[in-house]
């Protein structure tokens, strides 16, 4: 979107319409504002905020074009609430920002999507936009920059919002250019941030593209040989897959119709069973339409067209069945006592004898073909998609109890599946879910793109698998040919799974099935359409399970950081280094173990440590482990010259160590092993100290001397990071004499 001064000009975090703030009155800037807050770009407007004292102290960043940005606090984060001072300097007089709590994407990709939004009172500060002096917004929604680019904003965010949720994810606080300038990342500064629900070297770890131990299911085999799939079936005891099928016209040469018994793990057909007693009891080829349930040990019960109920398990040569009277079986399901069945017919719900045909107690209702039976809590939920309604069956009386309305109306007849768990009656009508408690209460409506006509429940995992077919004509713009897997919770019916397409899986030729291996390890959907079974095996994305903590060792040891995650399929590996602070990262060359082993030196200290696991489903980092280097014992001066564990030896030099005050006559400049003693670069030359009051951190020669000498003022010398303020350097300045590290420097700058 290109703006003008009387469009949105993206989030505003500022004061509404109408409402300046003192001193930064610009009168006909109401439309303005008024506009700019339809455009936001930062979504959610948190509620519930609360300070958090034992919050982490200050950080500093620093930006591509020396932008310095800090945040009050940064750890320990209060997950409902807390309020963050972000001070900024140095930032361009001509580029507006936005400041924020974003997902931190990494380097050179947009921090988004972010806590902040319509900030209607201009007091709700979720987050802040700072425009240049002289900017049309200004004043109205915008805060303008001080003297040298600089702000101090005060910002109230939370872990969770509209979509972002900073536990699961890598969040950090950051400054990015407005909409104006949206591809810009010379603005992006970002200081990571841990709320106190995910402290660092806590397990779990930060999903890169995915929420860590994102669960997701991956096609492994199409199963062909059991013609056209109409229901199926794992059996709990014998474990086989049971398939009740209709002839596939492409296969003129062979009748596949009857009942395949498959080995799940293959597909490879066991048996097959395709005689069933017909109307007279002569033995005719029949399909196997609906499977009511399990026989003891092996073996199920199902429907045949248009009226038998028959049962056979592997091995047998024809199916046991009878025929009833009346109209077309539209249902079946398990009955109330040994030996029996429960059947649709239409309207008619009915128990029946097995052996005979002869039912036991009839009931007829308003209206219905489909039905679930919860036996748990003795009743059946009868489904007329027809008339809009879902009637409640009392097992025991054999009556209706309850009559309740599927919100909508008429609607193409999908599902109606009882949770064994909770008692909830799932129902699929057209597009949606619709889920009614165990007293017939509507609790949630699932709204999917396609049709729902399938589902299962795996009580072991409290999981809902629902299939959904596309309608399959390509004329209708909304059909693409492609069905849906999606995964509930049965508690707070959120996905718990990534939704996986079913290519080609579409409702011309018949409505899907699936059956569930207890645990949800393995998923079976079948495709009438294209004549197949799909299975599907789960894969979650990695979870960390250990990961590295803060190292503390002196120059010249041996560290090892340690990290271990879990996933499937299993994760590759590998760690990075940070040297600025979490800004930038890189990857340790050769570093692809659960442990990374190195000698720590000088020009490591406050460098970072992570490692990422990565596999199909995505990626997931652990927490950045910090290393600080200390002195090694007995030497006056040290300075590390290794560069990072990926190739054991210098990288650019090492840092500087001086002693300040103190030690009398004491002095430093001796070449360290990756120092430059000659050449002028920074940050890669010895240090020598004198005696005496004040100090001189860092001490890097910039001359090509390789010696930086100490003033006796206590003057902060330049290093080639941020100069850290004197009130930060007074704090790493205690007593008449200490031995300051490059270290010091850096945490009390803040750098992360």
């Amino acid at each position: 979107m290109t703006p003008t001064p009387d469009t949105a000009p993206g989030t505003a975090p500022g004061a509404p319409p109408g409402r300046r703030r003192p001193g930064r009155r610009r009168p006909g800037r109401r439309t303005a504002g008024s506009a700019a807050i339809a455009a936001l770009l930062l979504a959610g407007v948190p509620a519930g905020l609360a300070a958090g004292a034992d919050a982490g102290g200050p950080k500093t960043a620093t930006g591509p074009e020396g932008q310095k940005l800090t945040a009050s606090v940064t750890t320990a984060l209060d997950p409902a609430g807390q309020k963050v001072r972000m001070t900024g300097e140095g930032y361009g007089p001509t580029s507006g920002i936005y400041v924020a709590l974003c997902k931190d994407n990494g380097d050179n990709r947009t921090p988004s999507p972010c806590l902040g939004g319509a900030d209607m009172s201009g007091g709700s500060k979720t987050s802040q936009w700072i425009v240049p002096p002289g900017d049309p917004y200004e004043g109205d929604l915008a805060l303008a920059f001080g003297p040298g680019g600089s702000f101090d904003v005060e910002l109230d965010i939370t872990a969770k919002g509209d979509g972002l949720d900073c536990a699961e994810v890598a969040c950090a606080l950051v400054t990015r250019a407005d909409h104006r300038a949206a591809g810009d990342r010379t603005q992006d500064v970002r200081i990571p941030v841990a709320f106190a629900a995910r402290q660092p070297g806590e397990p779990g770890g930060e999903g890169v593209d995915v929420p860590a131990g994102t669960v997701a299911y991956k096609a492994a085999a199409d199963f062909t040989s059991a013609g056209k799939p109409l229901d199926l079936l794992l059996h709990p005891d014998s474990k086989k897959l049971y398939v009740g099928a209709d002839n596939l016209p492409d296969t003129a040469d062979v009748d596949e119709r009857g009942l395949h018994v498959l080995n799940p793990q293959d597909g490879t057909s066991e048996s097959w069973i395709s005689q069933a007693p017909g109307s007279t009891g002569a033995l005719r080829a029949s399909a196997a339409a609906r499977i009511a349930g399990p026989l003891p040990g092996d073996g199920v019960v199902y429907t045949y067209p248009l009226r038998g109920v028959g049962s056979a398990k592997a091995g047998d040569k024809e199916a046991a069945g009878v025929w009833l009277a009346g109209s077309t079986i539209t249902d079946i399901a398990p009955g109330t006592a040994p030996g029996t069945v429960l059947v649709a017919q239409g309207a008619k719900l009915s128990e029946v004898e097995r052996a005979t045909g002869a039912a036991t107690r009839t009931l007829t209702l308003p209206g219905g073909t489909r039905f679930a039976v919860d036996p748990g809590r003795g009743v059946v939920w009868y489904g007329d998609f027809t008339a809009g309604k879902l009637h409640r069956v009392d097992l025991a009386a054999f009556a209706v109890t309850g009559t309740f309305d599927l919100p909508g109306g008429p609607g193409l007849a999908g599902f109606v599946e009882a949770d064994p768990a909770t008692g909830a009656v799932w129902v699929g009508v057209d597009r949606s879910v619709l889920v009614f408690d165990a007293a017939g209460k509507l609790v949630k409506t699932l709204a999917g793109g396609d049709l729902a006509r399938a589902a299962a429940f795996d009580r072991a995992t409290g999981r809902a698998f629902v299939v959904r077919q596309d309608g399959g004509d390509l004329s209708d713009p909304a059909n693409d040919n492609n069905g849906t897997l999606t995964v509930y919770d049965t508690t707070d019916f959120s996905v718990a799974a990534r939704e996986l397409s079913l290519p080609g899986n579409h409702s011309q030729a018949g409505a899907a099935s699936l059956a569930v291996e207890p645990g949800g390890a393995t998923v079976f959907v079948a495709s009438p359409a294209e004549g197949k079974v799909t299975k599907l095996v789960r894969q979650a994305s990695p979870l960390v399970t250990r990961a590295p903590a803060d190292l503390t060792a002196k120059d010249g040891e041996e560290v090892t950081l340690t990290a271990q995650a879990e996933a499937v399929p299993e994760p590759a590996v590998r760690w990075q280094v940070s040297a600025d602070g979490g800004q930038t990262w890189k990857d340790v060359e050769g570093a692809t173990g659960t442990a990374l082993a190195f000698t720590a030196r000088a020009a490591q200290d406050g460098h970072r440590y992570r490692a990422e696991f990565r596999n199909d489903v995505g990626a997931t980092r652990t927490a950045a482990a910090t290393l600080t280097v200390t002195a090694a014992t007995g030497g006056g001066e040290t300075d590390g010259g290794t560069g990072e564990p990926s190739t054991g030896g210098n990288s650019n030099g090492g840092d500087s160590t001086s002693v300040a005050g103190g030690t009398s006559g004491s002095e430093g400049g001796t070449e360290s092993a990756g120092g430059s003693s000659t050449g002028g670069s920074t940050d890669s030359g010895p240090t020598g100290t004198t005696g005496g009051a004040g100090a001189t951190v860092g001490g890097a020669s910039r001359d090509g001397s390789g010696t930086a000498a100490t003033s006796g003022g206590g003057t902060l010398a330049a290093t080639g990071t941020t100069v850290m303020s004197a009130t930060l350097a007074a704090l790493g300045l205690v007593g008449g004499g200490i031995l300051v590290h490059r270290r010091a420097r850096r945490r009390a700058e803040g750098a992360l």
